[in-house]
């Protein structure tokens, strides 16, 4: 059963480490304030599934740890890096380096296969094997046989696990997943959840999960719920209660 809330606290070692964050948006109606002075501590290694209302801050909060918007003030260090003190070009490089992440839409490059698009990160870091990494792992998913496939003809769960083959293929310190089953029939959804957490387990990737599905989140060792922009409750779950029934 989850233990007491426990509150995130201060950890040298902690991969993320956000306090006081916040994070506020323009808009016609004036400003909108999204994150209102949220603290959260991830240690490396976990597995952490975030829930909440829609408008809570979720997917705010991902795109935070992923360095694609800055927050409005507080502090946030993702890798031992100050996501505040990095230029465009040294978020990129984390990202490329230490981060993968799975949008619900799946964001590949319709004009490439799915080997070029796994093929993307790696190329981007100067990697000369790029070609024969993407397709070791899309083999690791499932699609060793899909390679010269672009996306238009792939099914919803093949592109999604294209997105995670492209995700993992670099090695990531830190996977970041937004509703990754959300365009996707259930069955499918838990097959593509089953790859996740299976390449997540080979490797030791930390794993921050948004989702709407409070099933899905308990498949992690750690759930943390967000309403209006703070964190209500953070409780942890014992290996065995998190296998699903």
């Amino acid at each position: 059963m989850p233990d007491a809330m426990m509150p995130s606290s201060p950890h040298r070692d902690a991969l993320i480490e956000a306090r006081g964050l916040r994070f506020r948006v323009g808009g016609s109606a004036g400003e909108v304030n999204i994150l209102k002075g949220l603290d959260l501590s991830v240690q490396p290694g976990e597995a952490i599934g975030i829930v909440g209302p829609s408008g809570s801050g979720k997917t705010s909060l991902l795109m935070l740890l992923a360095g694609l918007e800055r927050a409005t003030a507080g502090t946030l260090e993702v890798a031992g890096q100050d996501l505040s003190a990095l230029d465009e070009d040294s978020l990129a490089r984390l990202r490329r380096d230490r981060i993968g992440i799975v949008f619900q839409a799946f964001h590949l490059v319709p004009t490439m296969t799915a080997r070029e698009n796994v093929a993307v990160p790696l190329e981007f870091a100067g990697r000369r094997d790029a070609f024969e990494r993407a397709e070791e792992a899309l083999a690791q998913v499932g699609l060793g046989h899909r390679l010269d496939h672009y996306p238009g003809q792939l099914s919803g769960g093949e592109q999604q696990r294209v997105a995670l083959a492209r995700a993992f293929v670099a090695g990531p310190a830190l996977m970041l997943a937004d509703e990754p089953t959300g365009n996707l029939d259930r069955k499918t959804g838990d097959a593509v959840m089953d790859l996740l957490f299976g390449l997540r387990e080979r490797f030791g990737t930390t794993l921050i999960l948004i989702t709407h599905d409070p099933a899905l989140a308990a498949r992690c060792e750690r759930q943390v719920r967000i309403e209006d922009g703070l964190i209500v409750s953070d409780t942890r779950e014992s290996a065995l209660d998190a296998v699903p029934a």
